[in-house]
């Protein structure tokens, strides 16, 4: 049988093509569709022409599609999966995936290039809490930890840098021996650069990447739990949030916030609204509203040009 898919396109950031889903496509016999540059218009003319039943994205993606005007307009009944990460996920938002954009099942997962696109994925069956809170579990031969900044694993629950071993992880950079030592260790672990937490029973959940980490008045702040708590507001399509300098406290949060539409939200009713949910000082200290999040062709957020908005804003 024949099993018709959508494979998204490059990713600037990872320094090239990303080929992965289109090799394991091929493999299977499955007609894989690439878009270079994510359009909604052009995604969604390709699902109701060719009876795509796969899509892979990021939840902007998905945004997108729920948000374009002319959406009734195009025949999705072929869509079936939708496998997505990069970013967390509301569970309003998996709500809306089954019943507007009509997936049977819809499922989180994570990975990167270096381990062929894919360590953790949520199984048919899980809660739906589950699905919108955490990547998942390991694949069969995947092994999994989140260690302190000596190596040590930490306890389930705590936060540490991912760390991933397995038959699915590189064996280094092509003709580059230092990046290869410094990202993969002696045993054979893949040091990711991702924070996260392990619960009881294995699921992973990212809580941000050590790179936009920033700290404020000495604690650390991981932007993706941030985030996560801000996007179930119901108020919220799309959230990103980044450190930005501050004079008394080193760095602070900022949010830029996408709203749903016809939905009005002041600054600071939301900043009132996330304080319950939050740490004082994980609460951002700013809140920019726009009419989009800007994204790499595979749909990721770009945060070095929110941060760019940000320090123009403060000039």
């Amino acid at each position: 049988m024949e099993t018709r898919g959508y494979a998204d396109g490059d990713d600037p950031e990872s320094g090239g093509r990303r080929p992965l889903r289109a090799v394991g496509a091929v493999a299977f016999g499955i007609q894989c569709l690439p878009v270079v540059q994510f359009d909604a218009e052009t995604v969604l003319g390709c699902i109701a022409r060719c009876r795509v039943s796969f899509l892979p994205g990021s939840p902007t993606l998905y945004l997108s599609l729920l948000a374009h005007p002319r959406l009734g307009a195009y025949d999705l009944s072929s869509l079936r999966v939708a496998v997505t990460g990069a970013a967390s996920i509301a569970p309003e938002q998996i709500r809306r995936m089954r019943k507007v954009l009509g997936f049977d099942v819809v499922l989180t997962a994570y990975g990167l290039t270096e381990c062929c696109g894919l360590a953790t994925v949520c199984r048919l069956g899980d809660a739906l809490q589950i699905i919108a809170n955490t990547s998942g579990r390991p694949l069969a031969g995947v092994e999994i930890r989140c260690v302190d900044a000596q190596g040590n694993d930490v306890i389930a629950g705590e936060q540490g840098e991912v760390w991933i071993r397995g038959y699915n992880v590189m064996r280094g950079y092509f003709d580059d021996e230092a990046a290869s030592r410094e990202a993969l260790d002696d045993a054979g672990w893949l040091h990711t650069g991702d924070i996260g937490k392990l619960d009881a029973a294995g699921n992973l959940s990212i809580t941000g990447r050590l790179k936009d980490m920033f700290i404020v008045g000495g604690f650390n702040c991981y932007p993706a739990e941030i985030e996560h708590l801000i996007g179930t507001h119901p108020a919220v399509a799309q959230v990103a949030v980044v450190g930005v300098p501050d004079a008394r406290m080193g760095e602070v949060g900022s949010a830029f916030v996408v709203l749903r539409e016809g939905e009005i939200l002041s600054a600071e009713a939301l900043l009132e609204w996330c304080r319950p949910g939050l740490a004082n000082y994980k609460v951002p200290r700013s809140v920019a509203f726009m009419a989009a999040l800007p994204t790499n062709a595979a749909g990721k957020v770009v945060k070095h040009e929110l941060r760019a908005v940000q320090a123009m804003a403060g000039t």
